[in-house]
C-alpha cells in the first residue's frame, strides 16, 4: 500500500504493509517506528475518546484511530496530512492555540450564578433548555469540524463551529449568568451569522453532534435579543 504523508510543503511517499482491521493511526505509527523516525504526529488514547489523533485523510478530516484503512483507501493509496485551517507546527501536528483562543472569544467559559456556599444547581434533564443542548455538550474540542469548515477557510477570523457550539450550550444553561455578553460576542460578522449552513461540520463530527443546528439556535437567540433592544 502506498501512503503519501504531508511534510512541510510536499508529500513523501512510503510503502506500508496491509493488515486486517488496520487503522490510519496504525499506518502513521508504522511509518514513524519503521520508516521515518522523525515523523511528528499527535495521539493519546488510541480508542476514539480524546480526538487528539485528528488528521486529514484523503482530503477529509477524521480521527485516525477510528478510521479503518479498508473504508478510505482509494486505488491502494492513502494521503495523510495535518488538519486544515490551523497552523502546522511540524508534519502532521497542528497548533491548537488559535482554535481554543476562539472558544475564549466566544465566551466559552461557564460563569455560574451561585457561589461555593450554595447547594449544587440542579438542571432537570428533561427541561427544554437541557434537551436543546443535550448533544452539544458532548463536544471534546478535537477540531475536526473546524478543519471541515469552508467559512473558516475563507475567513480566518471566523469563530468556527466548535466555539459557536460551545457558546450555544452556555446560552441555554440556566445556571450561567453571562448569556447576553456571550450573544454580543457571537453576533458579529465573524460569529454565528458568518455560517453559510454548508453542514460540513455536522457531517464530519466524529461524535455525531450537530454544530449547524447549534449555530442556527444562536442566530435565533441573537435576533430575539435585538428585538428586545438588548443588543
Amino acid at each position: 500500500m502506498k501512503v503519501s504523508v504531508k511534510r512541510g510543503d510536499s508529500y513523501q511517499e512510503f510503502e506500508v504493509p496491509r493488515h486486517p482491521s488496520q487503522t490510519v493511526l496504525d499506518v502513521v505509527t508504522y511509518i514513524q517506528r519503521h520508516l521515518y523516525p522523525t515523523l511528528a504526529y499527535r495521539f493519546a488514547c488510541r480508542v476514539g475518546m480524546c480526538g487528539s489523533c485528528a488528521m486529514t485523510v484523503n482530503g477529509v478530516p477524521r480521527w485516525t484511530c477510528r478510521t479503518h484503512v479498508d473504508k478510505v483507501l482509494k486505488e491502494e493509496k492513502l494521503e495523510i496530512g495535518p488538519l486544515r485551517n490551523l497552523p502546522v507546527i511540524r508534519d502532521l501536528v497542528t497548533d491548537m492555540r488559535e482554535f481554543f483562543d476562539k472558544w475564549a472569544r466566544a465566551k466559552g467559559e461557564f460563569r455560574g450564578r451561585q457561589s461555593k456556599q450554595d447547594d449544587f444547581a440542579k438542571v432537570p434533564p428533561q427541561s427544554e433548555e437541557r434537551v436543546l443542548v443535550d448533544k452539544g455538550i458532548e463536544c471534546i474540542g478535537c477540531a475536526v469540524c473546524y478543519a471541515a469548515c469552508d467559512v473558516v477557510k475563507w475567513n480566518s477570523d471566523c469563530l468556527g463551529p466548535a466555539a459557536l457550539n460551545r457558546a450555544w450550550t452556555l446560552v441555554k444553561d440556566v445556571r450561567d449568568r453571562s448569556s447576553l455578553e456571550r450573544l454580543r460576542a457571537v453576533a458579529g460578522d465573524a460569529g454565528c451569522h458568518a455560517c453559510h449552513s454548508h453542514v460540513s461540520c455536522t457531517e464530519r463530527c466524529p461524535k455525531h453532534l450537530a454544530p449547524t443546528a447549534a449555530i442556527a439556535g444562536l442566530k435565533r437567540e441573537v435576533a430575539k435579543a435585538i428585538l428586545r433592544g438588548e443588543l
